[in-house]
């Protein structure tokens, strides 16, 4: 293969969106019940990964 058929093979082509539009949509998501419940399920997600504290153990009785 020559160079410049090696450039040609590995090109990127790129997608351009447009950002109005794109922060109209995140709006739209952000504002909906499921995100809310997203929110909510990342904090009992949390929960469930924080560190657990020891128990103190009872004093004995002398």
């Amino acid at each position: 293969m020559s160079e410049t058929n090696q450039t040609d093979a590995f090109q990127l082509n790129g997608v351009r969106y447009s950002l109005p539009q794109l922060l109209r949509e995140v709006k739209l998501e952000r504002e909906a019940p499921a995100f809310a419940m997203e929110k909510l399920d990342q904090v009992e997600i949390g929960k469930l990964f924080s560190k657990k504290r020891p128990r103190r153990a009872l004093k004995a009785e002398k």
